[in-house]
């Protein structure tokens, strides 16, 4: 009898905070679908409407929109690449060789992660104007990577862990190197943590407004950076915003949608095994 009620309880719980998740979610969906007269004479979000193209169509003429998601999707695909390849070799070596210091590197890692990224936007931007690559794909691609490989580190290193020596050592005593090793044994039986990695530093990327804020201009501008050239010199054109919001946000649902089983089975891996 306790059981049901607990579980009644939570089940309850995660409903209102679905709700309430899904309440901005909503009305970002609606007021997309509103004329610029409808959007500021309604009194709540929640009236009835009739709904128009008329946000979406302004989005698409009066921007590069299309180049911009590319851009999102070009930049977070490469920052990608750049911190699995890298992250996760750095993970194997922390997990599985004989290094000194471990502990202390793989901390050291982790704390240039917890740093904000706004205290080191500045810096970066110095580093880049002198290297003369502002506004170009590699800065962005160099300065998402900042944040993307701490994280797969410290993702990976569980899972690296949780494989049992006994396959390294019969694989070893089969004449693998150690790059074969790496290739052929850890990155398969690793790779529910490298989907979940990659995905969410993938949506890191994506995301990201500060360093495309500093570091792009017109050629790399994303898409997170174009909903602020709707910001008017008079008023902001929230209708605009709110298309431009959630066209951003479609790539992300269906990502999350597809590799969902995916994603949960490597977190619970992660959380069992690490």
């Amino acid at each position: 009898m306790k059981r049901k009620i607990i579980k009644k309880f939570f089940f309850f719980l995660a409903l209102i905070i679905l709700m309430i998740e899904f309440i901005p979610i909503y009305i970002l969906l609606s007021t997309s679908f509103k004329d610029n007269m409808t959007i500021w004479t309604s009194t709540s979000p929640f009236q009835p409407f009739k709904p128009t193209l008329e946000q979406y169509l302004g989005v698409f003429k009066e921007t590069p929109f299309t180049k911009n998601i590319l851009n999102s999707f070009y930049i977070a695909s490469m920052t990608t690449v750049i911190s699995i390849v890298g992250g996760s070799m750095a993970s194997y070596a922390l997990a599985c060789l004989p290094i000194k210091r471990k502990k202390e590197i793989a901390t050291g890692i982790i704390l240039t992660r917890m740093i904000p990224q706004i205290s080191l936007a500045i810096p970066i931007y110095l580093v880049m104007r002198s290297l003369k690559i502002l506004d170009t794909y590699t800065s962005l691609i160099l300065a998402h990577s900042t944040f993307g490989l701490p994280y797969v580190v410290w993702v990976l290193i569980p899972f690296f862990r949780s494989i049992p020596k006994e396959l390294e050592e019969a694989a070893l005593i089969d004449g693998c190197s150690r790059i074969q090793l790496f290739q052929k044994v850890f990155v398969p039986l690793a790779s529910p943590g490298i989907l979940v990695a990659a995905t969410f530093t993938f949506l890191g990327s994506w995301n990201d407004f500060i360093y495309t804020l500093v570091l792009s201009n017109v050629k790399t501008t994303t898409a997170p950076m174009l909903v602020t050239t709707f910001w008017g010199m008079y008023a902001p054109e929230v209708g605009k915003m709110c298309a431009a919001g959630l066209l951003i946000i479609i790539p992300i649902f269906l990502v999350t949608f597809v590799l969902q089983k995916y994603i949960i089975m490597g977190l619970t891996a992660g959380g069992i095994k690490g």
